[in-house]
């Protein structure tokens, strides 16, 4: 996926959570293998030709796709699963990626689980006894200082995503152009209980720009957001606060 996974895992039997962490870890190197545009022979790049259908593929491509579909609607196009027109499902990937890799070592007993992809973030439980999660919004504006802290006080599952230009340059397409988008945004971060979702919904945001994109962004139930404009103006969703600490 381009990337790199990090994991902090926390409590639990021992013995099941370092299994648990293994059998995550082999998924992500699977679902690599599965969907990589960079691999030609990789499942999503032979459906993309169409050399195999759908049906022909693992199981988790028909999910994904599905997903960005979902996406897609919810969004009402500003997030797609194609690219100069064809099938890449990458914006989506990641997220859900990391999402399941979270839920899995959480499933198998550990108290508390930080699953960070590529500064995406899904958290799950405590990281210690009266210690919630607190995970840092970098500020695209001023390298190495923070824009916000986002705390996972009183919930079990909370995930952080960020999409902007300050990392990886113009990356993100206007799905009505096929070109780079072109806003009045540096960064958008959105916080919300599935990184699957907050990694598609920061992504659709920064390609609205900052007025279309918030107000969108508090349409959506549980959902908060900070944006960053060039010109360093900070907006965000009116429930942020409470997330912030």
């Amino acid at each position: 996926m381009g990337t790199v996974f990090s994991f902090d895992v926390r409590g639990g039997e021992p013995a099941a959570v370092r299994a648990a962490l293994e059998e995550a870890v082999a998924r992500l190197h699977r679902v690599d293998e599965v969907f990589s545009t960079y691999r030609e022979d990789s499942q999503i790049s032979r459906l993309a030709r169409g050399e195999v259908t759908v049906e022909e593929c693992d199981p988790q491509v028909a999910e994904v796709l599905e997903l960005g579909a979902e996406a897609e609607r919810v969004s009402d196009g500003w997030f797609s699963t194609r690219y100069e027109g064809r099938l890449d499902p990458t914006g989506i990937v990641k997220g859900w990626a990391a999402e399941r890799a979270a839920l899995h070592l959480a499933g198998a007993g550990a108290s508390g689980v930080s699953v960070n992809g590529g500064g995406d973030v899904q958290l799950c439980g405590v990281p210690g006894p009266h210690r919630p999660w607190r995970v840092g919004v970098s500020d695209p504006l001023r390298p190495g200082a923070l824009a916000a802290v986002v705390s996972a006080a009183g919930v079990d599952e909370l995930a952080v995503a960020t999409s902007g230009t300050a990392e990886r340059g113009a990356h993100i397409v206007d799905p009505r152009t096929g070109k780079s988008a072109v806003t009045d945004l540096v960064a958008v971060t959105v916080v919300g209980p599935r990184l699957t979702w907050a990694d598609a919904w920061a992504t659709a945001a920064f390609a609205m720009g900052s007025r279309a994109g918030l107000d969108w962004l508090e349409s959506l139930p549980d959902v908060e957001a900070l944006l960053i404009t060039a010109g360093n103006e900070v907006r965000c969703t009116g429930g942020l606060a409470r997330r912030l600490g």
